[in-house]
């Protein structure tokens, strides 16, 4: 895969934006049906999370090894600044494993279109202060109702997986505080050519220092049960169908993950999150019918609304003040 910074010589070719779009899309789809197949088959999430991300770091090797991608040249203070954001991007990864594990995919998108609540809230709190659009924040309101709609079923009320909610929830947050701490982390190692960092690498260094704030988690919540989980997987599902759920997952995680960088760096933040939420639609639609996942009509609805609320935000987030007309004397 080549870099996935834009090139100096001008724009990406609408070829190129869609050939990323689509495969983007392609990969992202592919990861939520492979790991949720994963999930089902052991029941030991963290560890999962952890493997997915062992086949990015197999990947980023290889291509370093091979001298298709530079090698990054980083220093330990830079090393040092990146253990945040990689804690938090190892919560996010894991939290929507957890979500999707214990629960229905498509329930676990729905929560998550919620990110733009839990980023508005980060970016209020954490200086320096982010202060969106009046539209933006009822745009907020909107994306909270979708959501709370979806979670009222005919007949039963408010019906909740509050353990999947929760895991989307903590994954959202850490996606909010990922994106508010590294913002000036990754624009400072990618503004410096000699380290080797554009988008591609960034994500790579991320994805490895992600891993290593997981181990953590798999030792004190999943190994003394590990071996056992791992052979009842074996004996349940066979060998080689667990090894390759879990390394479809991970390789469609790193790799949407690198395209989706690669379409941002030449589109900007705007249009990459517009897509970014048009992307749960697919997501919700495929997993409804590949685990045949009853959508009734308030979750349709809800999430409708909720998908559309995140939208709006986006586009509404972003929207330039109207210039003042200049006073005539």
């Amino acid at each position: 895969m080549s870099s996935s910074t834009a090139k100096d010589s001008g724009a990406a070719s609408p070829l190129k934006l869609f050939v990323l779009v689509v495969c983007w899309y392609a990969g992202n789809t592919f990861y939520n049906i492979y790991n949720k197949k994963a999930a089902n088959m052991i029941h030991a999430h963290w560890f999962l999370a952890a493997a997915q991300l062992v086949v990015g770091i197999v990947w980023s090797l290889v291509m370093w090894g091979t001298g298709l991608r530079k090698t990054p040249n980083l220093t330990a203070a830079d090393i040092a600044a990146c253990i945040p954001i990689g804690l938090c991007a190892s919560l996010a990864h894991s939290g929507s494993v957890l979500a999707s594990a214990v629960g229905a995919v498509s329930f676990a998108q729905i929560v998550k279109a919620c990110e733009p609540v839990f980023a508005a809230v980060v970016g209020i709190l954490i200086p320096p202060a982010d202060i969106k659009p009046p539209l933006a924040y009822i745009m907020l309101a909107v994306i909270v109702g979708g959501v709370g709609l979806a979670c009222v079923k005919e007949g039963k009320g408010v019906d909740i997986n509050v353990e999947a909610f929760l895991f989307a929830s903590m994954a959202n947050l850490a996606a909010a505080l990922k994106g508010k701490l590294g913002s000036s982390v990754t624009k400072a190692l990618k503004s410096d050519k000699t380290k080797n960092m554009d988008a591609a690498n960034v994500y790579a260094v991320m994805n490895i220092i992600s891993f290593i704030c997981t181990v953590p988690f798999v030792v004190f919540t999943e190994l003394p049960t590990l071996r056992q989980e791992w052979d009842h997987a074996v004996t349940a599902h066979g060998l080689n169908n667990l090894l390759f759920n879990i390394g479809v997952s991970g390789f469609c995680f790193y790799i949407y993950n690198e395209f989706a960088f690669a379409f941002t760096a030449n589109v900007g933040a705007v249009t990459s999150s517009v897509l970014n939420t048009a992307k749960r639609v697919i997501i919700i639609v495929a997993s409804s019918i590949v685990f045949q996942e009853v959508m009734e009509r308030n979750t349709i609805i809800g999430s409708a609304i909720a998908i559309g609320g995140t939208f709006a935000y986006s586009l509404a987030s972003k929207a330039k003040p109207a210039a003042k007309k200049a006073k005539t004397s």
